[in-house]
């Protein structure tokens, strides 16, 4: 594996960050409010003075308050995103004798073997989704920053994918590439 995945890594990150936060401040609320911190007396108001703030204030909590939670949105709806859903693939040449099934992520484990020797590549991972009449899939491929994506597509579409297609039996077989580039630079000679 590459070892980084950093919209998970943004996340774990944003969340321990507000989930701190919420924290120490709900401790702080408490320990105030049974007299243990003395910073703030635990009668005072909240906010000093009574004078309502501009109206321009109210304006900008709002917006601020859409913009945060349109993001808060955008950021839940990525966290629902999954990755396609794979079958157990079944061949059946002659019921009666008989059937084959072949697991998804057994059916690419070989070709990923071998996509992880490309040079540039430092780690694959692929879901096989679909059936055997309408197949796709989906590889994520961790490469050095010195990787070369133009040569790594053109040894997949080359060599490595037709001889999946082939072991697959299959005429054809859409495929999406991502290309994640670690921030670890490949093997140099010196």
């Amino acid at each position: 594996m590459s070892g980084l995945n950093r919209p998970a890594r943004l996340n774990r990150t944003v969340l321990g960050f507000l989930g701190s936060a919420l924290l120490a401040a709900g401790g702080f609320t408490v320990a105030t409010h049974f007299g243990k911190l003395t910073l703030v007396a635990s009668e005072s108001a909240l906010a000093p003075g009574t004078v309502a703030p501009p109206t321009w204030v109210w304006y900008v909590v709002a917006a601020g308050a859409i913009i945060l939670g349109l993001l808060l949105l955008r950021w839940l709806a990525a966290q629902l995103t999954r990755k396609p859903k794979t079958h157990t693939w079944r061949f059946e040449t002659d019921p009666g004798r008989g059937r084959t099934e072949l697991a998804a992520g057994t059916a690419v484990a070989p070709f990923l073997a071998e996509v992880e020797t490309y040079p540039g590549v430092r780690s694959a991972h692929a879901t096989l989704a679909g059936t055997h009449d309408n197949p796709a899939l989906a590889l994520v491929l961790g490469t050095e920053q010195d990787g070369d994506p133009t040569a790594i597509r053109v040894r997949l579409e080359t060599h490595g994918l037709p001889r999946l297609r082939q072991a697959l039996d299959l005429d054809t077989l859409p495929v999406t590439i991502e290309f994640r580039f670690t921030t670890k630079a490949g093997a140099r000679a010196r």
